[in-house]
Order: structure tokens, then sequence, then C-alpha cells
């Protein structure tokens, strides 16, 4: 036994020695190495229990999930048509990148549009054209209580709060909004030192969360809110009722994300989590809501302050304009957020089911505050996918006096719909707070843009408005809206929302029918459906 052991030791040793030199080989490992991984992915795949694919296809479940992840850039950049694509479409897109870089946004060979499709809108051309206004039309705010007002550009920077964008992002837009001398809201998440250092005007949003004017435990604090109002750059104040996105549901920033510089802005400790709640603290009631904007007025100095909202029932703002006329105080202006959403992240269901349209929700308002009789004392702006110049026209012949814009804002600064907003991945360094995806975008660069794309954008609005025998926006009149409601019926703006006369509703003998049950059951002093 011990000969035969004696005898067999050496070719051992060489057998070892070569099995080992082979595996120590990287010829082996990029033979055999894919191999092997791929049988220990087939191994967890099968005794895993959260996918079930997987473990009736190991390994080749993955790909399902690989081509589930890229779908949504397969399908932007080779799959849909120019006229497709949500929630912008491509040639929307392409306009305002165009627009945003100062070239040529014009198409040969005419539209892709399907004229004939129920629902299309036509904005009527006139056959005597009117010269195109030298200079852009600048909006009035400020009612009769108001003695700072405003003169608002056609078309501003929409809610977008410092936290939700980046600095860079903000501090572009605000220096984009000073070149173009327009508005730039600042979202409800403060007034934040990347607002401040270009110079912009401000409209200082403020939400159920009181950011920049709270107390401790959350509340209003009148004090923080005359100091931050007094600021130069403060040209109006706005309260946030809803908003097109998530009307009725407030939310929670994580402490994780609250960092030094959203701290101060939204004067909260530094990593601990903010909730904002649903609902506001400062009123309960229609009345106690017109109480509370008179309120800011006087701690802002006679700054325009106003309200924005997604309109819901129209009993209810019926109710507000009871409470308007019985207490004798309105608004400077009312901002309507349609629901076709916006840049706040929000569920699903909201986003698709909750709050009227922006059309709807417009001519709510606006025909409301005529048929109460004070539309002459406020104005209205109007938000929810205004992109171009027939957008805004659009929007003036429904009742808005100026419009607001965010997303096609963000379009300008180089967002490229990827829709990672609330991740914190942003490709384009817009909607982030990683430095490092955030160096991505020149605040320089990207200013001159917006500027460029508001200047474009307002001055495409006159020339259709020109083209359809108008020299000033409110000449614009329900007549030259047109929409397609069948196969072979076009119906006028004007024919499909009824307008109302000046103080139509306070005589009971002249109120319209259909308007007849919500403005009696309308009650100043409280909020109901019923």
């Amino acid at each position: 036994m011990l000969t035969l052991l004696l005898v067999l030791l050496p070719a051992v040793a060489a057998l070892t020695t070569g099995l080992l030199a082979v595996l120590m080989s990287p010829w082996w490992w990029c033979a055999a190495g894919p191999a092997l991984l791929l049988a220990a992915v087939a191994s967890y795949d099968v005794v895993q229990r959260r996918h079930s694919i997987l473990r009736n296809y190991p390994v080749l479940g993955h790909l399902r999930f690989a081509m589930e992840r890229i779908r949504p850039e397969v399908q932007q950049y080779f799959v849909e048509r120019n006229i497709d694509g949500a929630p912008f479409d491509r040639d929307t897109r392409s306009i305002v990148y165009e627009r945003a870089k100062g070239t040529d946004a014009e198409d040969p060979f005419g539209t892709e549009l399907e004229l004939y499709r129920t629902g299309t809108d036509y904005l009527v051309p006139s056959m005597s054209p009117r010269p195109v206004p030298k200079e852009p039309p600048r909006v009035r705010i400020g009612g009769p209580d108001c003695t700072k007002p405003y003169d608002m550009a056609l078309l501003n920077v929409s809610a977008m709060s410092f936290g939700s964008l980046s600095g860079r992002a903000v501090r572009a837009l605000n220096e984009g909004a000073r070149r173009g001398g327009f508005a730039h809201d600042t979202g409800e998440g403060g007034i934040s030192e990347h607002h401040m250092a270009p110079g912009g005007d401000l409209v200082w949003e403020i939400g159920t969360g009181y950011f920049g004017c709270r107390t401790e435990d959350g509340d209003f604090d009148p004090r923080r809110f005359a100091e931050k109002a007094a600021l130069d750059q403060v040209a109006c104040v706005l309260l946030k009722i809803s908003q097109g996105a998530k009307p009725g549901i407030g939310g929670v920033l994580p402490g994780s994300k609250v960092s030094r510089e959203i701290a101060t802005a939204r004067g909260v400790p530094e990593g601990r989590t903010v909730i904002s709640p649903p609902y506001h603290r400062v009123y309960r009631t229609p009345r106690e809501l017109v109480r509370f904007v008179r309120r800011m007025r006087e701690l802002a100095g006679g700054k325009p302050v106003g309200f924005k909202l997604c309109v819901g029932s129209r009993r209810e703002f019926l109710a507000v304009c009871k409470a308007m006329l019985e207490e004798d105080v309105t608004p400077d202006f009312i901002v309507v957020d349609g629901a076709e959403g916006g840049t706040g992240a929000a569920p699903l269901e909201f986003a698709d089911t909750v709050g009227l349209p922006l059309t709807e929700g417009l001519t709510t308002v606006h025909r409301s505050l005529v048929g109460a009789g004070l539309r002459d004392r406020i104005r209205i702006g109007a938000s929810g996918k205004i992109a171009t110049g027939g957008d805004i026209v659009k929007r003036l012949i429904q009742g808005a006096d100026y419009t607001n814009s965010a997303r096609a804002m963000m379009f300008a600064l180089g967002c490229v719909q990827a829709q990672r907003c609330h991740t914190n991945t942003c490709p384009v360094g817009v909607t982030t707070q990683d430095p490092r995806r955030a160096r991505a975008l020149d605040v320089e660069d990207k200013a001159r843009r917006v500027q460029r794309f508001q200047e474009a954008t307002v001055r495409s609005a006159l020339q259709i408005a020109a083209a359809m025998g108008v020299e000033e926006p409110g000449d614009l009149a329900p007549g030259m809206l047109l929409r397609r409601v069948g196969p072979d019926t076009v119906r006028s703006h004007g024919e499909l929302y009824a307008p109302l006369k000046a103080g139509q509703l306070l005589a009971s003998a002249s109120v319209p029918p259909s308007w007849a049950g919500d403005w009696n059951a309308a009650h100043p002093d409280r909020f109901t459906l019923r």
C-alpha cells in the first residue's frame, strides 16, 4: 500500500499543480466565470420568494425587468410620434427648446394634428388683422384696498419650490425673470437665498406649512410674515389653498432631506421631518378665508394678496364670492390651477381623478366673479400646461388676465421629461439636491434660455391675437375660440360656457336656472357640496 502511494504521489502532485494553474489562468475564468455566475444567479432565482417570474424563468426573467426599466426612454425616443407623448408631446417640447435657444420654432408641410377629432380647439383668425404691439402689455394687479399694485407680465414662472428644484435651477429661473421683467412664484417652500441672489420679482407663495412664516408648532406667525413680505423683491403674496397635481392633500418632507439651506428657507429645524397638513389653520369658512386675505394685505403693507386653488365645487367658490360681498373684501388676484397636474409629485389617483381641468376651473371662477359683480376688482391668473403662445391666447379668451408656466420653464432649463423629479436622480440637474447632478446646470446659460423662451412665447401670443384682429389682449372674446364637439358640429366657447352679465347673480329674478341651485345653496359661513 505504501509503495502504491509513493508511486501515485508525484502524479497527484502534478495533477493538482496543473489544475491550480488552470484555475489561476485568466483564460479559464473568461470561459467558465460567466457560466458559474449565471449558475449562481439561477440558483438564487429558484429559491427566492419575492418574484414569481424569476422562480419559473431563472436568469431570463431579469430581461423582463431590464426592458421595463428602459421602456420610458425607448417609448420617448423611438416609438412616439411628434404629436404623441405625455404630459407634453414632442412638438410642444421642441417649440420650447427652440425658443429657449433662440432658434426658429417653425415647421414645414402643415400640421400633423387630426383637426376633425372631437375636442379639438380652433382660434378664429380675422379678415382684418391688426399690427402686433411693439411692447408686450402688462396686467395691473391691485384692487381697491391695495396700495402697492404690481404690473404682471402675460407669462410668468409658476410655483416650484427650492427643495423640489435644485438651487441652481431656482437661481436660473429668477435671473431669467429679472432679465425679462416677469415674476417668479417661489412655490410653498419659502424664500431661499437662491430666490434672492439674482434679484428677480417674487410672488411669495404660502401653503399649509406656512414655510418662512411659521411658529414652532407649525401655525401662522404674523411677525415673520410681515418681515418677509416687506422684502423689496416680494411683489405679491399668494395663499395656496390647493394645487392641480394634488388638491386636498398635504405632504411630508423626510428629515434626511431637510438640509441646512432648506431648513433656513422654510424656517424649520434642520434634519427634522416636516409635515404639511392638507388643510389651513387660519380659516375654516369662506368668511374666515376672506378675512385672512385682508389681514395678509395689512401685514404685507398694502402689497397685492391673492389665493390659488384647483377648482372643485362651483358652489364652494360661490360661497367665497358671497363672503367677499358681505365683508366688502376681495383678493387682488386669484390663480386657477388646472387638474392637468404640475411639477409636484402626487398619488396617481389624485393626479388622474381629482379636481377640474383648467378650462372648466377657469371659466367657473371667471363667470362666478362676473355674476357676483366682483370681476373688475380681481385679476385672474391661469396655470396648467401653458407652453405656447396659442396656450396663452386660449386662456385669456377663457377668462384669465395672465398666465403662469412651470413645466415649460423646466424645459427651458433643459428638462427632458424623464419624469424622475421625485427620485432625486434628475439627469439634467433641475429637480435634484444631488450636488454632482446639479452641477450640470449652468446658471448663466439657462437664465438666458428662460428669458428667451418667455419673450418669444409672449411675442407669439401677441402675433396670434393680432391675426385674430385684436390689438389688446383684453379685447379677446369667447366667440374667438371654437371647439369641435362632434363629427359635424363646432361650437364657440361662448356657446359652451354661456357668459353671465356683470352682477347678474345679485338679482334673484335674473339668476340663470343652471346657476340658481348652486347660488342659492352657497353660504358665506360654510363650505359644502350639498
